[in-house]
Parts: structure tokens; sequence; C-alpha cells
């Protein structure tokens, strides 16, 4: 393509921070012909970006050729080869900001995200506390993006079709004649966990309507287990984790009517496809601006600050606050069933 521009995209961490970019980059090709795109991330994430035009992936084996500072000029002189126009450094940290600057010392553009972390340090201090609103996140990599020369709105965004149910999806869940939810009940850190007597409530409330079908996704043995004892005896409820690799989730998740997801990746993949996400916040908040893409506000639901007021303790739900551990045994399992037959309702008329 005459004058094409050729962007570098560094985003090296966990699946979720990941999958918040997938909307915002399919937004950045589809207002800008003239530009393509290389991601840098790790190679599990591959797949999130396999179907957007213009994007190619290449995998930063951080604990392999990639790893130390040796490592880092090892990537930097791989990503030279590729001959970019700017870089897009939507990280920023120590090792995204060395990639980034040897580009620059080349005399590339480059932008770093704004991670905004001293409004993020108010927003969760346990002492004068500030308790507004961040800027969303995605929004944070769309200004990347225009400080680039590429300016992209996300108020009107596009999002890929339902992937096909093929014949694998079919074996293990049947054909879909019900309205399908996913449920991901776990995090990384526990004060981001629905309670596990709590969420088996909301499973078996879920599960007695006869229009629903239920799959439970998770990651490893023991969540596996975990998954296995929600769903005894529950027929039209289905537990995913340890049955499919990445790809064939994303094509299952594609066609979820809906997703419950504490505040993790599940939430935002299912947010990059275009699927509804309700979401259960511990100690973390919407507020952080992590809240999944194109989400209405009262898809959050959120621990009650009248009895925990220093909500919320922390941005990714790391730190422990003494007496906060029962914070999200507010949000209750009525609410949560609630709340998701009213969205699936008004999907039905």
């Amino acid at each position: 393509m005459r004058g094409t521009k050729h962007i570098l995209v560094i985003r090296l961490s966990a699946m979720g921070d990941v999958a918040m970019t997938v909307p915002v980059i399919r937004e950045l090709v589809a207002s800008h012909e003239n530009v393509k795109v290389t991601v840098v991330s790790k190679a599990a994430y591959k797949a999130f970006f396999d179907e957007i035009p213009r994007v190619s992936f290449f995998e930063a084996d951080t604990e392999g050729r990639h790893k130390g500072f040796f490592g880092l000029l090892r990537l930097y002189g791989e990503l030279k080869k590729l001959h970019f126009y700017a870089v897009a450094d939507l990280h920023n940290v120590l090792r995204s900001k060395i990639i980034t600057k040897l580009f620059a010392f080349r005399g590339k553009k480059t932008a770093t995200v704004d991670k905004a972390r001293k409004e993020r340090a108010a927003l969760t201090s346990l002492t004068n506390k500030v308790f507004e609103p961040l800027t969303p996140v995605s929004r944070r990599y769309a200004a990347v993006f225009g400080k680039l020369g590429f300016p992209i709105s996300l108020e009107n965004p596009v999002f890929p079709e339902k992937q096909k149910i093929t014949l694998d999806l079919l074996e293990l869940l049947g054909p879909k004649n019900e309205q399908w939810i996913g449920i991901a009940p776990f995090a990384q850190h526990r004060s981001k966990i629905y309670p596990r007597e709590l969420i088996q409530q909301v499973i078996t409330n879920l599960a007695a309507n006869p229009n629903y079908k239920l799959m439970l996704f998770g990651g490893g043995k023991q969540e596996a287990s975990t998954l296995k004892k929600y769903a005894k005896g529950l027929d039209n409820v289905f537990v995913i984790a340890g049955k499919m690799n990445l790809k064939q989730e994303l094509r299952l998740i594609s066609n979820l009517d809906l997703m419950l997801s504490m505040d993790s990746g599940n939430a935002h993949i299912a947010a990059m496809l275009g699927v509804k996400v309700v979401t259960l916040w511990g100690a973390t908040h919407p507020y952080t601006g992590f809240a999944p893409f194109n989400q209405p506000a009262d898809y959050a639901l959120v621990s009650d600050r009248e009895k925990y007021p220093l909500l919320p303790t922390s941005v990714y739900g790391n730190k422990k606050v003494k007496g906060y551990d029962d914070a999200m045994q507010t949000i209750l399992p009525e609410t949560v069933v609630s709340k998701i037959n009213d969205i699936l309702k008004k999907d039905a008329r």
C-alpha cells in the first residue's frame, strides 16, 4: 500500500491488559487505511489479533531469548529490521521504555501511555482519598495514537461478527437453542473474587431458568475442580476450563449472550468481542479506568462503599486492608441474578 505507515505497538503484560488494546487497535486500522500495525506481546495472546486486518504479531519471549537487559537489546535488534514509522508504548514500564527510547534515538516518532500513577494513588489512598473516576484505559491508549498523528474515536466501535459455532463446540455444548451465559468466577487476587457460596447461589439460580445455558471459565486443575463442584447436578451448566485452547475459547465467547466476570481478563476478552459483560468489584473499582470496554456503567456491580468507605483500596487488587476481606459479600447474589435477567430479557424481546 502506497504511503503505508507501520506502527509498532508494545504491550507485554497480563491477558486482560492486552485484551483492552484490541478494540483500540481495531479502530486504529479501520480509521486509517494507510496504517499497518505490529503488536509486540507474549505469544499466548497472538489469537487476540488474528482477525484484525493489517495487524501482525511479534512474540516477545521475555522468559527466554528476550529476558533481561541483553535480551531487550536482542529484541530491539530484531524489531529494528521491520522498519517502523512510529512506536506506541501502551505499557509504560522499564522494559517498554528502553525499547521506545532506543527507537527514539534513531529518530522514530514515539508516544507512551499516561498511566496516571498519581491519580490512581489518590483514588486508592486510605487517607485523603480522591474518589473521582479516572480516564478509561482504552481512551488513554487512543490518546497515544493521537500523539503519533493518528486520531481515533471510540464513540461508535465496530465489533467482529460472532464466529461460527464449529463441530467441537457443538459436541461439547449442543446447539445454541438457549441464551448462553459465560461465568468467570476467578481472578488473580483473592480480594477480587466473589465468595464461593455466593457464586454458587448465582449459578444455581441462573441454571433454574431452562432458557439459559451456562459455561464456566477458568484455568488450571484446581480451578477446574472447583468449577465442577459448582456445576454438579446442573444439566445446563458446562465446565469449559481445561477443555479448549484460547482460540476455541474466543470462538465460544464471541457467541455468548452475556459474560459474568470478576474484575479480570475474561471481562476484557468478552468486551473486545462486543459481548455484554456484568462485572463484580471487590477491592478494586471501575473508577480506576479498568471497566470493560463499551459497557454501561450499571453493568458493574460494586461493593458497598457506605460499609467499606476506603474502597477502592487497590488498582489491581494486590493490597490487603484489615477488615475489608468480606467487602464483596455486600453484592447480593439476587442482585447479580436480577441484573443478568434484566439484560437478557431485553435481548429476548
